[in-house]
């Protein structure tokens, strides 16, 4: 008994002596790789910011292997983080329930930009960059039902262009797309009649509502990619003449093409600039309550009907999925390393937006973004806040100044009659129109009132080709292998508009290829004449010589 007593004393002893011992102190968190999974509509962003902070001792890889892939990553763990257009839980008649996480995550805002229609189209040999089209337009090419780019409903759009006779080839994801949620969700919302419509061609009743994959039947004219680089690469090659897809505006850039000018509710086509997004997404509604399992997601409606005569309609921005808790693969580590790579991509990152075909995020998503990332594990709370971001858009009463100061558009890119020659996106060289539709007005101002409605088609204008015929065009028939007039008189009765391309090389004044051509001409006289003029005149001189 006496020895237990002891030996309890001791033990006892013992514990007091290791209770009173310091415990040692937490390794603070260190910088680790990460990786992540999704949107490739966001991927020239990411790709960029993961170079710029290889100096900073942070390294990310990231698979731009699309939206769904990305959440489908996150959810099971295999991935640190995931970047999607759409969040978990929306209904998608075609790929099924979008079950989210039974994990903690949190929805973050990364970057802003517009989905741009990127074209490859020609008109006698030279190259269309100031193709402009309603979303009625585009929703029907995008569901089958205008099938030729000389139809009258693109012509009504283009007075200043006479369209080749050529088959239209959309170009769609084959792969789950954020881009295919948004250009879904925006037809569902604007076009339901002509969207649902073409749903019921693949068993889906009404209403068929937003989807992630888009259905296409290659029998019908369509052709499918994978990733944002595979549609747009498929449109930029040389003999895809004719296609048309839906991409960020970032890789029409990269590709040095043009996308369409959109006709947005104040009746003027704009392309998707950083400005126009920017105003665009001041009428997105956010969902702001902290409780909610959709915290930050966007809702669109406003910006679609929003009549500022700078917005483009197809505007929104992606989000990155982030962890909230340290489970699955899930580390202190990993935490500080994301958040790091976080803190820098909503400042100074964003100063890299506009160059990369994107939209700076305003201040108010900025600010909801780093509360998102103080919840992740490890993060470096002290090195994230507002005072200290050198973002772009910020200014010093809160307002958003990328959207105050974006410029207005030209008037001649006012719904009407007469058209701008100014390319788009990566091609900014000039598209030839006929003189009866060209327009030479200089920039913005205040747009003036009145005009068609753009809740419809616009009304027939006299560029309007005849009837149905699909050889049929505003001057006449067309090549529809070259997009050359064949026959000017075949065009119908009526006024006409004589939309022959005309060359830019036909204008008057003098040019530099006519200081090219006199420097050449004086150098081949030189070369006729020097040689024969230097030995008369030496031989003249021997011969005073000799006389001497």
């Amino acid at each position: 008994m006496r020895s237990s007593r002891s030996l309890l004393a001791a033990l006892a002893a013992v514990l007091v002596v290791l209770a009173a011992a310091p415990v040692p102190a937490r390794a603070a968190p260190k910088l680790v790789q990460i990786s992540g999974a999704g949107s490739s509509w966001s991927a020239n962003a990411l790709d960029n910011w993961r170079r710029n902070v290889q100096q900073r001792g942070i390294y990310v890889n990231y698979a731009s292997t699309g939206s769904t892939d990305g959440r489908n990553q996150f959810r099971n763990g295999t991935s640190d983080f995931g970047v999607s257009e759409i969040p978990y839980g929306l209904r998608d008649v075609f790929a099924g329930s979008d079950l989210r996480p039974d994990r903690g995550f949190g929805y973050m805002p990364i970057v802003a930009g517009g989905t741009a229609f990127m074209y490859n189209l020609t008109i006698g040999g030279r190259r269309v960059t100031n193709l402009r089209l309603s979303g009625e337009v585009l929703a029907k090419i995008f569901t089958g039902a205008v099938k030729r780019w000389n139809d009258p409903q693109i012509a009504a759009h283009n007075p200043g262009l006479t369209l080749p006779a050529r088959n239209i080839v959309p170009v769609v994801r084959q792969d789950g797309s954020g881009t295919t949620a948004q250009l879904t969700l925006w037809m569902s919302k604007q076009h339901p009649q002509i969207w649902d419509t073409y749903c019921a061609r693949f068993g889906k009743s009404a209403p068929c509502g937003i989807t992630s994959t888009y259905p296409f039947r290659s029998a019908d004219g369509f052709v499918g990619a994978s990733g944002s680089t595979g549609v747009s690469g498929y449109v930029a090659q040389a003999n895809a003449e004719g296609a048309i897809t839906y991409v960020e505006y970032s890789y029409a850039l990269n590709a040095r093409f043009p996308v369409v000018k959109m006709l947005n509710a104040a009746n003027y086509y704009v392309e998707p600039t950083a400005a126009n997004v920017a105003v665009a997404l001041t009428r997105a509604t956010i969902n702001d309550n902290p409780s909610s399992p959709d915290y930050l997601t966007q809702i669109l409606d406003g910006v679609y009907t929003y009549d500022d005569p700078r917005v483009y309609p197809l505007s929104s921005y992606s989000y990155m999925i982030i962890p909230q808790r340290i489970e699955l693969n899930v580390t202190e580590d990993k935490g500080f390393t994301l958040a790091s790579f976080a803190n820098y991509f909503l400042c100074e990152g964003q100063q890299q937006a506009d160059v990369l075909g994107y939209s700076p995020l305003p201040i108010n998503l900025v600010r909801a973004a780093m509360e998102q990332v103080r919840k992740i594990p490890g993060a470096p709370q002290q090195n994230i806040g507002i005072e200290n971001c050198n973002n772009p858009t910020f200014s010093r009463d809160g307002t958003n100044t990328l959207a105050r100061n974006a410029p207005r558009p030209s008037d001649c890119d006012r719904q009407g009659r007469t058209q701008s020659p100014t390319g788009t996106a990566g091609a900014r060289q000039e598209t030839p129109v006929n003189a009866a539709a060209r327009c030479t007005a200089g920039g913005g101002g205040t747009p003036p009132s009145g005009g068609p409605s753009p809740s419809g088609g616009p009304s027939a204008t006299p560029s309007q080709g005849a009837g149905g015929d699909p050889a049929a065009a505003p001057g006449g028939l067309v090549d529809p292998e070259t997009g050359e007039v064949i026959d000017p008189g075949a065009g119908g009765g009526g006024e006409q508009i004589a939309a022959v391309p005309v060359s830019l090389d036909g204008e008057g004044g003098w040019r530099l290829r006519h200081t090219v051509m006199l420097i050449a001409v004086v150098l081949l006289v030189g070369v006729l004449f020097g040689p024969p003029l230097l030995a008369h005149t030496l031989a003249g001189r021997r011969d005073r010589g000799d006389r001497r």
